[in-house]
Formats: structure tokens, sequence, C-alpha cells
């Protein structure tokens, strides 16, 4: 059996991923530490397919759970303060 079939090795990838998203200002990683982590749920319980359809599980996955995280969370959005008059500026 080759790596890329063996289910610790997502599991790895996904704690892997996990800390690169505590470790660095993005919202990213969560999102494919979720795919990764779901994938290795999946071959674990028996899953058996070619490393394409791995791929292609692990991509559709960690897309649908970074929208989900994204929806859930929120997004910055907008959150800068414009100031539009100087609190020294005469009245």
């Amino acid at each position: 059996m080759t790596w890329w079939a063996e289910w610790w090795v997502w599991m790895a990838l996904a704690v892997a991923l996990g800390i690169l998203e505590v470790v660095l200002p993005v919202f990213v990683f969560l999102g494919f530490a979720v795919g990764a982590g779901a994938t290795g749920l999946l071959l674990l319980f028996g899953l058996d397919w070619s490393f394409g359809a791995l791929a292609l599980l692990f991509a559709v996955i960690s897309g649908l759970a970074y929208l989900v995280l994204r929806l859930a969370l929120g997004g910055q959005g907008g959150s800068a303060r414009i100031v539009r008059r100087d609190i020294n500026d005469d009245p």
C-alpha cells in the first residue's frame, strides 16, 4: 500500500495544517485541515480509492469546510474605521 492510502498520513497532514492555522495569521488552513481529517477518517473506515479520487475528495471536502467556516465565523469585512473629521478641527 502506498503512503497516500494510509489513514495516519492524512491525519498527520490534518494536524500539521491545524498547527499552521494557529501559527500563521491567515484563515485558510483550517478548511484544509478539516478536509484532510475527513479523508483520513474515511480511509480508516475502509475507503479504498485511487490517489486522484482521494485528492478530489480532499479538495471538495476542504472547499465545503472553508465555506461553512467562513459563513459560521464571518469575515473581517469593513471593520476598519474611517475618520472623516479630526477632533482637533474647529467646529
